[in-house]
């Protein structure tokens, strides 16, 4: 291979290789000259040409042989590429083709995009040159016009000027003449009509400058940023300027000479004035002006003022309605270039919506007008403050106007904070109305307790004290925010009407005492407070029908705690009474009802003396106690409680009255008739009524004691039947049958008293009481056994109580 080197080479030339040849000469050339030539295969040295040339056809042959070689062992590669090629040349074919298109559409955007925009851009600035051209014109002609204008203006100074120098010598000679005629009012016009010209060329030349000015600001530019022609660059323009400059001089030179002659003469004439009367004061006696009305004028003024205030809440609505029309007007409008709201854009310069800025200067404006006025005026202050309620219904129709068009409410359920903060700046006014209303329900309940201990409050006064906050209530009712307010108010004065009625009650023992023969002082005043505070309660709670829940859940604690206190007073006297009445009902267990004679005992059959005096007890408390209540549906109530205590307390001693003989029973017959009587003209209103008393109110209790007088004669066989004991408890027909019986009754065993035992019956259930004379006839069956009693004699009245028992327990 070292043969063929020379033609590897990377700088091999053939030409040069055959020029070296015929030379006789090394290839490549050799630049060391001394130095020995190298016989490599790169130089044929002294080979002829025939030589090289052989070599040269035997190189040639042996790479055809080598390429043959080559194509043999690779020929089915070599085919595999050649059919790739011609796949090759298809897929070239059609990226040919697309490219094509490419440049086709190229073309086509070219023709469509490029062309356009560069002609747009053509006529874009021919646009701005003519817009420049436009306004350039515009200023110029307004230029030539105000310099025309300013040409007239100095002309009519020009003609003042004449005419005064005119004037000034033609009073001169009439003066010399002896005219005595006065030229000042014609001097005074000219001066006027000079005045006023100079003025104007001075509002002119104003105009003129800035409209010079306007130009020469290089930074400014049109829409497409083009930059402004200064006027200054016409030529018309710039030689007008002198005539300007020299007018400005003129005009302020003028205006400068007007000031200095109007000062000298201010001065010379106050010092003239003052040496020639100088004692005189500088002002004369000026009438005080009258800033608040008379008796007399007050109506008018008041007239005047409403009406006023009404045209006021019209404009405030009008105005209100315009600018939530622009609010909503901002809100649908766009940019129509940059799509974008009008509202937002004024927003960007605008610290809130113009709404919130009309309610924030509304009340502002508001709370400052309202607070001047009731500093400054007396007459304002008294007339708002007493007339809030209607000034309150000024703003509620101003509310009433613009809730169509805005999105405000003023309800009882909801207020808008936009009312609030309006309401809000009259709360000077609101103050001083309240501070009225206060004192007006103060003044009520003082006037209630004025009479002290001697003239205690009764009916007509609780209901006055209840008018008088119905009625404050009722003035404030159309507006939810006031009512509230005086509802706060009424709280503090039920508070009041409380504690002085609290200081009032008596609370010693003669204010439930039942000794008689009359009531007590005590109890005389505690009826007629009780009558005054039910009353004022009863007139209170039907303002449930009137207020909304937001105002009764003010008053209503109030309320609860009267009827409290009410409760208190009331609940020791019943107590007394029902503790007095059972102690006489007590005493019947000191008669004898045996079958021996009672020397106790009333002659000729009639009611016993423990009966008389509990007569004589109820009546006391009908005609003395109760009637001192002015209340008759609730002392009604007290009556039917009192009556039922009685008849069950009466019921439970008699039929633990042992021992019981026949004619035990006939007193008790008699007694119970007397109850029934007592008890009739008790619950009876009049004693002259022919209906009687209601027996139906009383109920199960009236049965149980007409049912008592049978049971007193039933055998002992009808005893354990429930027809027969129809209207009793079973625990009055156990006690009865132990009363027949030699068994020991459970007061007895346990060592109680009678009264002491009731009590312990009205305390506990009836299933408690039967359960306890059930161990009572256990623990007589254990001791009679235990003592070897026989019990035969206690066998029939053991097996009654027990079928009695199991009457009940099965009901």
């Amino acid at each position: 291979m070292t043969d063929y080197a020379v033609f590897g080479h990377p700088d091999f030339d053939p030409n040069d290789y055959a020029n070296a040849i015929l030379a006789g000469e090394p290839y490549p050339s050799q630049s060391g000259k001394n130095k020995p030539a190298r016989t490599t295969g790169l130089t044929p040295a002294n080979e002829d040409i025939s030589v090289a040339i052989s070599k040269l056809s035997f190189g040639i042959d042996d790479v055809e042989k080598q390429l043959k070689n080559v194509v043999t062992q690779h020929h089915e590669e070599l085919l595999v590429q050649a059919a790739g090629v011609t796949e090759l040349e298809g897929s070239l074919e059609s990226v040919r083709g697309g490219l094509g298109e490419l440049d086709t559409s190229l073309e086509k955007l070219r023709s469509k995009i490029r062309i356009p925009y560069q002609a747009l851009r053509s006529h874009v600035s021919k646009l701005s040159r003519l817009q420049q051209a436009s306004e350039i014109l515009r200023r110029t002609s307004r230029f030539v016009i105000l310099t025309r204008r300013l040409e007239l203006q100095l002309a009519e100074m020009d003609k003042a000027e004449a005419t005064e120098g005119s004037k000034a010598s033609e009073s001169k000679q009439d003066k010399s003449n002896g005219d005595t005629t006065d030229p000042s009012s014609i001097t005074v016009d000219i001066e006027d009509d000079k005045e006023r010209a100079i003025a104007k060329a001075a509002l002119t030349i104003a105009e003129l400058t800035s409209l010079v000015d306007e130009g020469g600001d290089t930074e400014g530019g049109g829409a497409d940023g083009g930059v402004s022609i200064p006027l200054t660059s016409i030529n018309a323009v710039n030689a007008s300027l002198p005539y300007i400059d020299a007018a400005r001089q003129r005009v302020t030179a003028d205006m400068e000479s007007m000031v200095i002659t109007g000062l000298a003469t201010l001065v010379s004439h106050g010092s003239d004035k003052l040496l020639r009367d100088p004692g005189t004061p500088s002002q004369g006696y000026k009438s005080r002006v009258r800033t608040e009305p008379t008796s007399v004028t007050a109506p008018q003024w008041a007239a005047a003022l409403w009406s006023s205030l009404e045209s006021l809440i019209e404009e405030m609505a009008d105005c209100c309605i315009k600018v939530y029309i622009l609010e909503k007007v901002l809100k649908v409008k766009k940019d129509p270039v940059s799509q974008v709201l009008f509202l937002d854009e004024a927003m960007k310069v605008l610290e809130n919506r113009p709404s919130a800025t009309f309610w924030g200067a509304l009340g502002r404006s508001l709370e400052k007008q309202v607070r001047d006025a009731a500093k400054g005026s007396t007459f304002l202050q008294q007339t708002l403050s007493t007339g809030y309620p209607r000034l309150l219904r000024l703003f509620h129709s101003f509310f009433a106007k613009i809730a169509v068009q805005t999105d405000t409410v003023y309800t009882l359920s909801q207020q808008s904070p936009e009312t609030v903060v309006v309401l809000h700046a009259l709360s000077n006014f609101e103050s001083l109305y309240l501070s009225r209303s206060s004192s007006k329900l103060n003044e009520a309940v003082a006037q209630t307790f004025s009479g002290g201990v001697r003239g205690p409050p009764g009916m007509t006064e609780g209901i006055n004290v209840a008018r008088t906050i119905a009625n404050e209530l009722d003035s404030a009712k159309f507006d939810p925010l006031l009512v509230r307010s005086v509802a706060k108010h009424v709280v503090s004065s039920l508070d009041l009407f409380q504690s002085r009625m609290d200081n009032l009650i008596s609370r010693d023992r003669a204010a439930v005492s039942l000794i008689g023969p009359a009531a007590t002082a005590p109890q005389v005043l505690n009826g007629h407070l009780g009558t005054c505070l039910y009353h004022c309660i009863t007139r209170l709670e039907k303002l449930d029908e009137e207020f909304p829940e937001g105002v009764l859940s003010i008053i209503k604690p109030s309320i609860k705690e009267m009827e409290r206190m009410f409760e208190r007073l009331i609940d020791p006297l019943i107590s007394s009474i029902r503790r007095e009445l059972g102690a006489i009902i007590a005493k019947l267990h000191r008669m004898n009802f045996s079958d021996t004679a009672d020397p106790t005992a009333s002659i000729g059959g009639g009611p016993s003396p423990y009966m008389k005096d509990l007569v004589e007890k109820l009546n006391f408390i009908k005609t003395d106690i109760v009637s001192q209540y002015g209340i008759p549906e609730v002392t009604q109530q007290w009556v039917v409680s009192i009556v039922k205590y009685v008849i069950e307390t009466f019921v439970l001693h008699a039929s633990i009255a042992k021992p019981l003989g026949e004619s035990g029973k006939l007193q008790l017959t008699s007694d119970m008739t007397e109850l029934e009587f007592a008890l009739s003209a008790f619950m009876t209103d009049k004693p002259q009524s022919k209906r009687g008393a209601d027996w139906e109110t009383v109920g199960s209790d009236y049965v149980a004691l007409r049912a008592m007088r049978p049971l007193l004669f039933l055998e002992n066989s009808q005893l354990a039947s429930p027809k027969h004991t129809a209207g009793l408890s079973p625990l009055v027909v156990l006690h009865h049958i132990l009363v027949r019986s030699p068994i020991s009754l459970p007061h007895t065993l346990h060592g109680w008293a009678e009264a002491e035992y009731v009590r312990w019956v009205h305390e506990h259930t009836e299933q408690e009481a039967c359960s306890l004379v059930e161990a009572d006839l256990v623990h007589w069956e254990k001791m009679a056994e235990a003592e070897g009693t026989d019990p035969a004699s206690a066998v029939e009245y053991i097996q009654l109580a027990r079928a009695v028992l199991s009457t009940t327990q099965a009901s």
